[in-house]
């Protein structure tokens, strides 16, 4: 895969998207668009807040949507409902295109019960499935802790984290479903990543907005732990 063929971009609510609303703009949510230059083919990562802008995007861009990557179910990325409130996200933008969603086995009931949607828009996947976007790949990768179904997406050298690891920090375990241990051993799992992908989180909680893995592993305090226990001291669980 070339990067001449590769479409990424990055697009930060509030200044991007979804400009003038003050819960995107609070919130700081990435979205992505990933796709195949030649076949003029996308998917959005985690559209919420403001749909119609980011299939704006690609109308502009020339590029035709084929699918959406939720890595996970809360509202700020797939809309929906959820402690008592309510934003935009997979529902409306179901309504205007018809496109598989794909979302880990695991997650697959939360995101039915956040947002609404039918068993049949969703698609599910396991750890290390591909899911082929023209002649681009994208590799899902199973990192429960944040969620039990949390995902991240390896693309070329790019890998799109969620809410499971931040520039600094990384994605609360004290929401339902969520799990201090296996959040650990997400964490230790995506440090191993062969290479140094350049990390895309899911929100700006850090002045840069991407970061080498390698980078991320020396300053993010979340790798300071050197074992479970000391996780366990540090942030409980």
């Amino acid at each position: 895969m070339s990067d001449e063929r590769l479409y990424f971009r990055q697009l930060l609510s509030g200044r991007d998207f979804a400009v003038g609303n003050p819960v995107a703009r609070q919130m700081a949510n990435f979205a992505y668009l990933i796709g195949d230059r030649e076949t003029r083919e996308a998917v959005i990562v985690d559209p919420a807040y403001a749909v119609g802008d980011l299939l704006d995007v690609l109308a502009a861009d020339d590029m035709r949507l084929a699918g959406v990557l939720a890595t996970h179910h809360h509202p700020d990325h797939v809309g929906g409902t959820m402690m008592g409130f309510t934003l935009a996200g997979l529902p409306e933008l179901l309504a205007r295109e018809s496109v598989p969603v794909h979302v880990n086995r695991n997650e697959t009931d939360w995101v039915q019960r956040v947002t609404g949607v039918s068993a049949t828009d969703l698609t599910g996947h396991d750890h290390d499935d591909v899911v082929e976007v023209g002649a681009i790949g994208i590799r899902l990768l199973h990192t429960p802790g944040h969620t039990p179904g949390s995902q991240c997406f390896l693309v070329g050298d790019r890998l799109v984290a969620g809410d499971t690891l931040f520039l600094e920090g990384c994605g609360r375990t004290d929401f339902p479903g969520g799990d201090a241990e296996a959040m650990y051993h997400s964490l230790r799992w995506l440090a191993g990543l062969p290479g140094d992908p350049v990390v895309y989180p899911g929100h700006q909680y850090s002045p840069a907005p991407s970061a080498p893995l390698s980078t991320v592993k020396e300053n993010n305090f979340v790798y300071r732990p050197r074992n479970l226990d000391e996780w366990k001291t540090m942030f409980g669980g």
